[in-house]
């Protein structure tokens, strides 16, 4: 076995690999204990037909941050998966297949046969999105795999539709749906996409059956005209009282149809009176109920026009409507035409524009399910975050209409729906009937359209863990915690999964709804085919390894919003890998003795209160002690971005960047007893950090910790972990504000360095104004301060006339820094520096002198808050003080 890392780092050599040694090892398995609180997800089962994208990647990656940190915080984490069988989409490619194949239609080689395609058409790409998730990393119990056909799903799905029907919240009958003429098939309100389109109304007389003027009515569909059986006003609109209950003429056709009075029409919108096609508009087909108005058909199921629209018939929706609003032009019926904006319904899976049309379809009544769903909201039972996306679940729901459930499909959970031939009675069963409940017949047969695809993903949070029955998993994991989504399926999923819940299980799915936006361009475009925009994740994962991708998506992303996928922050990504990678390495080789074997950490087992600690072991353990707090209360409010942030700062800027290069010169010193305790606090902050970073960068987390020394008794995996928590034991302010000063001091002679051109290999000299405390504690480190900042010497003054006057300077919280020109020789250069330093302070203190002058802010800022500017204005006075004197000497040099 390899005694270190590799010398490069590179995730295509050890990441398949460990998640194959998590998987088999069982790892992501929960099993119950009642010693421990479940956390709970359910995945939201990706389409059969899907292929992993980029938002998948998203939203994979956010599920399991955070069940990895719940896992290594004690809670039994089950994060399930499964798929979903997607009617629409999967009856869609099978039929293609079908057609490109065998030059067959569905119809041709019948139900029972094409069910078999369908069924090998699963088993063939149903497990590669599955596949493609493990790529990510994702730490889902695939043990409880489930499938929303599979044999318990669809025993929940027969469950809840005869439940549902007992009940009289479902029922059979003919009203308006959203029609597809592409699937074919009828689709629910969350299914049809909007979108506002240039367009065009066409304003036409209909003319008196008397012979008067008539009415003029404007429409944005005039191919629908052909269904008119009606003419509505507003009763309150003066300007039609008096054709109320008269006729008009429908023009070409000659058909009378009545004027009626309706609340509907808005006398403000066009002409005031609408044309009412029951049979083609959802709010005509309401006003048809209230009136008892016929509904007329006269569009087909393909879009296509039918009888009623006499010569026009056989002709597709667009070629009637030009061909009969030129014949209307001719005839002297149109009025006039408007271009505007008008709004159009598209099917979420072909883009096709769907047809309303009146239908004999099943339909769930929601009123008396969204109530329980809107309460849940407005007591907090549920909660969004972010919190904005409640208010838009709530419109939904207290909009909300019938849902249309039934779909004119062969793929997917067939309604439980018997009619006897002979005496047309129905039955609603879970089993099928042997024999009719009214005359005994035996020559049944069954509904043949299926159901719509979240009928069964509304069931998932607990017919995933075995409802109708009741299983130890469904006792012990449900509700669930969080349900991750993305804000495009909260009408879809989300609302049917919250009003199934609580009608069959008496408690909200989950207590939490994290809802995420979509992955742009680095333009901000929505990826798709059409522009050609899209990222394969995989081929981001073959080029940076997972863990890129994942904290690039992590750091990128606030509740609720979308974010732009930025190549540059994916190399920084791989950049911070790289940068623990070789910090890593460098800990791991000094903890090998001279063989290459792992020295014992005999301070590990001393305990910390034991060891010999310098100022910067407490530093370093003191920053990762206050990160592990901040870390913890930014997860567990869903900040998660803010939660990579910081472990990403915590890594490269204190860990790598400071502490490394504090430690250095004591790994290669004599002291063989600090030499253990350096490697101790080496190994010691890198663990806990490594336990910090591993929900965002779980691969190169893991394969870091299989290299560190154990003791016999660990976990055998990092992800089995405990969570590092916040102790009082490791707060060593103190410690940390004094270090904090010498590394200033560090930075401000890098800076004076910098400014000056000066090679960082050029020897320095340095003179420290300090008194007190300040100049005890720099002494007493002044060792970091030469090794780091490569100063020759230190000369410590405690009076300004000591000071030289041929140097560059640095002010810090009452600590001045000089260097002296001849070593740095650039005098222009320190003139230049010292003004943009007086503007600056010149600038802060004006900015504190105008808040505190500011009645306003004194009169309502709490004590402690004014009391802190106050101070700040002191030590900005003072700095500047400094540089003034500071800026007189130089200028005194140069003249």
């Amino acid at each position: 076995m390899e005694k270190n890392l590799a010398k490069t780092y590179s995730p295509k050599e050890f990441e398949d690999r460990i998640y194959q040694d998590w998987e088999n090892s069982g790892a992501f398995h929960a099993e119950r204990d009642e010693n421990k609180k479940p956390f709970t997800i359910v995945m939201p089962p990706p389409n059969i037909t899907g292929q992993l994208h980029m938002g998948h990647a998203l939203d994979q990656t956010l599920q399991d941050v955070l069940t990895r940190f719940k896992r290594m915080q004690g809670y039994c984490a089950l994060w399930l998966p499964g798929t979903d069988h997607a009617s629409i989409a999967t009856e869609v490619k099978v039929v293609e297949k079908l057609r490109a194949e065998e030059g067959k239609t569905k119809e041709e080689i019948g139900r029972e046969e094409f069910l078999k395609r369908a069924w090998a058409w699963k088993k063939e790409y149903g497990e590669r999105i599955e596949n493609q998730i493990r790529k990510l990393g994702s730490s889902c119990d695939w043990e409880r795999e489930r499938f929303t056909m599979d044999e318990g799903c669809s025993q929940a799905v027969l469950e809840q539709f005869v439940r549902l029907y007992e009940k009289g919240l479902i029922y059979k009958g003919s009203r308006i749906i959203n029609w597809c003429p592409e699937c074919k098939t009828s689709l629910s309100d969350a299914e049809v996409e909007h979108e506002d389109k240039n367009g065009k109304y066409w304003y036409f007389r209909y003319p008196g059956e008397d012979g008067g003027e008539g009415v003029v009515v404007a429409t944005s569909r005039p191919e629908t005209m052909f269904g008119d059986v009606a003419i509505a006003v507003n009763p309150s609109d003066e300007r039609y009282q008096d054709i109320v209950g008269k006729k008009v003429i429908l023009p070409l056709v000659g058909r009378a149809i009545p004027v009626i009075a309706d609340p509907y029409p808005d006398p403000e919108k066009g002409t005031g009176a609408v044309k009412i096609t029951p049979a083609h508009d959802p709010n005509d087909f309401e006003v048809g109920e209230r009136h008892n108005l016929e509904n007329l058909t006269c569009i087909n199921e393909d879009a296509t026009m039918n009888h009623e629209a006499g010569k026009y018939e056989g002709m597709s929706r667009y070629e009637c409507r030009k061909a009969w609003v030129s014949d209307l032009e001719s005839a002297g019926f149109l009025v006039k035409t408007e271009e505007k904006v008008i709004p159009s319904g598209e099917c979420y899976r072909c883009h096709t524009v769907v047809e309303p049309m009146v239908s004999d379809q099943w339909f769930v009544a929601m009123e008396e399910l969204a109530k329980p769903a809107i309460e849940a909201a407005k007591t907090k039972a549920l909660t969004h975050v972010p919190d904005r996306f409640e208010k838009i679940y709530l419109h939904w729901l207290e909009e909300i209409r019938d849902w249309c459930i039934s779909r004119q499909l062969w793929w997917g959970h067939r309604i439980p729906a018997y009619y006897c031939d002979d005496c047309g009675a129905l039955m609603v069963s879970k089993e099928a009937p042997e024999s009719c409940s009214k005359c005994n017949s035996t020559h049944l047969h069954q509904d043949e359209d299926v159901l719509d695809t979240w009928f069964s993903s509304a069931l998932w949070p607990f017919s995933t863990l075995g409802w109708p029955n009741e299983t130890e998993d469904l006792k012990y994991f449900y509700p669930t915690d969080v349900l991750v989504t993305g804000y495009d399926i909260i009408f879809f999923w989300v609302v049917r999964m919250v009003f199934s819940g609580l009608d069959v299980m008496g408690e909200v799915p989950f207590k939490y709804v994290y809802v995420h936006g979509l992955v742009r361009d680095a333009e901000g475009r929505k990826m798709s085919k059409s522009l050609g925009n899209g990222i394969d994740p995989l081929e981001i994962i073959d080029q940076f390894g997972a863990d890129a991708l994942r904290f690039m998506l992590m750091t990128g992303i606030t509740p609720g919003n979308d974010m732009r996928f930025q190549t540059d922050k994916l190399e920084s990504s791989r950049n911070f890998a790289n940068k623990l990678w070789n910090a890593s390495r460098f800990v791991i080789m000094n903890l090998q003795d001279e063989d290459g074997n792992l020295r014992a950490m005999e301070a590990e087992k001393k305990g910390l209160p034991k060891i010999a600690l310098r100022e910067e072991d407490k530093w370093i353990l003191s920053k990762i002690n206050a990160a592990a707090k901040e870390i913890t209360a930014n997860m567990e409010r869903f900040e998660l971005s803010l939660g990579a942030q910081k472990i990403y700062e915590l890594i490269w800027n204190e860990y790598c960047d400071w502490y490394i290069e504090l430690v250095k010169a004591r790994l290669y010193g004599d002291d063989e007893e600090d030499k253990k305790v350096a490697r101790f606090v080496l190994v010691r902050a890198l663990k806990d950090m490594l336990k910090l970073l591993h929900p965002f960068m779980p691969f190169i987390t893991e394969e870091i910790w299989s290299f560190l020394p154990r003791e016999d008794d660990a976990e055998k995996f990092l992800m089995g972990e405990n969570w590092p928590v916040y102790s009082e034991e490791l707060a060593f302010e103190e410690e940390v504000e004094n270090l904090e000063l010498t590394m200033d001091v560090i930075r401000s002679i890098r800076n004076i360095r910098a400014e000056a051109e000066a090679a960082p290999s050029k020897k320095l000299h340095a003179v420290i104004f300090a008194s007190g405390k300040e100049k005890d504690y720099l002494k007493s480190t002044e060792r970091h301060i030469k090794s780091i900042a490569n100063i020759v010497e230190i000369h410590y003054i405690h009076d300004r006339a000591e000071i030289p006057e041929e140097v560059m300077s640095a002010v810090i919280n009452r600590v001045e820094i000089f260097i002296p020109l001849d070593d740095l020789l650039d005098y222009k250069a320190e003139l230049e520096r010292l003004q943009k330093e007086k503007k600056r302070l010149t600038g802060e203190v004006a900015r504190v002198k105008g808040k505190l002058s500011n009645e306003g802010f004194v009169s309502k800022a709490p004590e402690a808050v004014i009391s802190a500017e106050r101070e700040k204005m002191q030590k900005y006075e003072d700095m500047l003080e400094k540089v003034i004197a500071r800026l007189t000497l130089v200028e005194k040099k140069l003249s």
